[in-house]
């Protein structure tokens, strides 16, 4: 009988998953959407080697990916406790994995980032439930202000393959986010408009997340999605699960405040 140690195992599948992540005050919120966030990082197959995160707050005029050791935590708000000011995700950068997006993505160009950006709260308003011990690396990636849809819908294709090699991806917006028309006296409900806007993204995408982009020429589209940079990370997940003839399954959905849908995705 042979006792030579068994070969390396490659590692476990990681889903891709959109996050409705809302008001930055979840990090420190123990609510429905927080434990279905904590929730989704128990569920993993096993603990990813990196996160690469796609967030509505990093919207610049450029593609670009985190590539420092060590990213510090970005407070991009005003108007909140002093203790969500002073909040801290200790998580290490992955400067390997901004390697590695740069290079599945040729020959579309990807920026390094090694000093400017870190991590938004859009980024660690939800990983600080995913992974409340900060222990998993990771890198954030720019949304490009300057491409249409069909852009990050492809670079979100390309970078389907990131999974395989142990990487989750975790793109945080809202599917509905429309700041002017916020209505805080209405609480957790939503406007017509908004939950037909939503019920039509959750058709597409869970039968045809290769057509996500076309979501924009719905008639509710231009209340919806006035500004496309919370829109835009949920294009990266519908492009990895079309990449991979996956559907998207929400596992929430709510609203807030009248205008603001608080729906997520994930492709297993």
């Amino acid at each position: 009988m042979s006792t030579a140690a068994p070969a390396d195992t490659a590692p476990a599948r990681q889903p891709v998953v959109f996050v409705g992540h809302g008001a930055p005050t979840n990090a420190l919120e123990d609510n429905r959407w927080t434990r279905e966030w904590a929730a989704l990082g128990a569920s993993l197959p096993e603990r990813p080697r990196a996160v690469l995160a796609v967030s509505a707050h990093w919207y610049i005029n450029a593609t670009a990916v985190t590539a420092m050791h060590r990213p510090r935590t970005i407070h991009d708000f005003y108007g909140f406790p002093r203790e969500l000011a002073e909040f801290e995700y200790p998580a290490l950068g992955a400067p390997e994995l901004a390697a590695e997006v740069a290079e599945f993505v040729k020959p579309t160009w990807v920026g390094a980032d090694q000093d400017s950006w870190g991590f938004d709260h859009g980024t660690w308003s939800v990983l600080t439930h995913v992974f409340p011990d900060a222990d998993v690396p990771v890198a954030q990636l720019s949304v490009d202000a300057s491409k249409p849809a069909e852009y990050h819908h492809e670079l979100g294709t390309k970078l389907a393959a990131l999974r395989d090699s142990g990487v989750l991806v975790l793109a945080s917006g809202n599917v509905v986010h429309n700041l002017r028309m916020v209505n805080p006296a209405v609480g957790e409900t939503g406007a017509d408009w908004a939950h037909r806007f939503d019920d039509h993204a959750e058709e597409l995408l869970g039968s045809r997340p290769e057509d996500a982009p076309a979501l924009l020429e719905h008639p509710d589209a231009a209340r919806a999605v006035p500004t496309a940079d919370h829109f835009l990370p949920l294009l990266y997940t519908a492009g990895m699960a079309a990449a991979s003839g996956e559907r998207l399954e929400s596992f929430t959905k709510d609203y807030v405040w009248n205008s603001l849908s608080m729906t997520s995705y994930r492709a297993a």
